[in-house]
């Protein structure tokens, strides 16, 4: 006969599962809010590269506003590695606080900048600094989050919460999407270019500081607390601790290597290819691209949901034999039949792979370092993989398509991909891993005589 369950049990359970709706609620919204400030700056570079930079020469002042791009990614590493210390030396909420409020200020630096005729390169200065700072952010917040939505979450659904990861970083190039279609509806394209442009950087900066506010009151996560508790304080958020776990940052460089090439192709390089290789008008492109991202939302959680199921290496390797595999025909595929059908079929195809990648890629890498070196030891390693392979994939495929050789693209990510799928076939199963590392036992000087 089942004893009955005692009212205060339910009740506790209850408060324990809104509690860890919340967590990751706040600390998806954060980072939606980040990816957001950082994508629009691509998104919108059309409209404004013109204001900072001689307008004499529209392609020179685009190339211009994609150096500054570039520069953004220069610095993420930087950013992976300071506020990753500081993230693991003072918790993941002062890390979570300081990215999102360095974020805000650099959206209201980009939003608030002087045009070329108004100062001069004054505008593009400031321009610089402010990719440089939301570079240092974007650096530090991945990995704080991916450490945060990691340690928030019961063992047995880690995947689950770890997908809300890059759930919150599409949201984030959806809602930079939207408004764009949104300001190009209600403006002209001479509005768009000379004010309008303006108007989802200060968006950014207003939602950064309702963030920055919000994270203020989150709760510090229990697998920090228990590290912070240890006699290990010293060796909190140091590059030497990651050298000792230095296996751990070469087996992130080398998944992440594959899987941004990937994403970045699928999701930001897509839609100039399908206006410039396929020959779809730039609205069905635009249209194509929110579709599959959609689609994309949805398959995101199911993939850290299997992952918490079967593990997290079966999930990587079906991306990794998918994208190696797949990417010619897919990519082909879409030049063979120009259509708005057969491209969103194509793309859905294509991030149903990549999902396998971006669903569980910040819970496993989590997964594989120790508490007190967790944010700083995923930080560095992800964001050089992304500063040389995921940042250039855009560049790389236009240099082969100027070249006349825009097959051999597929072929680079086929490539990529496969270098990360032979990782993933030889990495251990960190599913079941413990997020706490045990204090070394202190010695009985009865029992051990040393």
């Amino acid at each position: 006969m089942s004893r009955p369950v005692h009212p205060r049990a339910v009740a506790n359970t209850a408060a324990q599962k809104r509690s860890y709706v919340r967590n990751i609620l706040v600390g998806s919204i954060g980072n939606m809010i980040e990816w957001f400030d950082w994508f629009v700056y691509a998104t919108f570079a059309v409209y404004f590269s013109g204001q900072f930079f001689p307008a004499d020469d529209p392609t020179a002042s685009l190339l211009n506003s994609a150096a500054v791009f570039a520069v953004g990614f220069l610095a993420r590493p930087v950013g992976g590695w300071l506020l990753g210390r500081l993230a693991d030396r003072k918790g993941r909420r002062a890390g979570l606080t300081v990215t999102v409020g360095l974020m805000s200020a650099s959206a209201l630096m980009i939003a608030v900048a002087p045009d070329h005729a108004t100062a001069g390169y004054t505008g593009a200065v400031v321009l610089v600094v402010a990719r440089l700072l939301q570079g240092l952010s974007v650096g530090g917040e991945y990995a704080a989050s991916a450490s945060y939505l990691t340690e928030v979450s019961a063992g047995h659904r880690r995947g689950l919460g770890g997908s809300f990861q890059y759930v919150s970083v599409t949201l984030g190039q959806l809602a930079g999407l939207v408004i764009l279609i949104v300001l190009q509806t209600l403006l002209s394209e001479d509005q768009l270019t000379q004010w309008g442009w303006r108007i989802p950087f200060v968006i950014g900066a207003l939602g950064a500081i309702a963030v920055f506010y919000l994270r203020r009151g989150m709760h510090e996560t229990e697998a920090y607390v228990k590290a912070e508790a240890t006699d290990v304080q010293e060796r909190r958020g140091t590059l030497r601790e990651v050298w000792r776990q230095r296996r751990a940052a070469v087996l992130v460089f080398a998944l992440t290597l594959g899987g941004s090439v990937a994403y970045y192709t699928y999701t930001t390089y897509l839609n100039s290819y399908l206006v410039n290789s396929v020959g779809l008008p730039k609205e069905q492109a635009s249209w194509v691209s929110f579709a599959a991202l959609c689609v994309f939302l949805v398959l995101l959680p199911l993939g850290g949901y299997i992952s918490d199921r079967i593990g997290r290496r079966p999930v990587l390797i079906f991306f990794g034999i998918g994208t190696t595999l797949g990417t010619y025909p897919i990519l082909s595929g879409m030049k063979a039949w120009p259509t708005w059908g057969a491209a969103l079929a194509f793309s859905i195809l294509a991030l149903t792979i990549v999902a396998g990648y971006s669903s569980v890629n910040a819970v496993v890498k989590a997964e594989l370092f120790t508490t007190e070196v967790r944010t700083v030891g995923v930080a560095v390693p992800y964001n050089l993989a992304q500063a040389l392979f995921g940042g250039t994939a855009s560049y790389v495929a236009l240099a082969f398509a100027d070249a006349g050789h825009e097959n051999w693209f597929f072929l680079y990510v086929s490539g990529c991909a496969l270098i990360s799928l032979i990782t993933y076939a030889l990495m251990p199963e960190t599913s079941k891993a413990s997020l706490v590392e045990e204090p070394e036992p202190v010695p009985d000087p009865v029992s051990d005589p040393r």
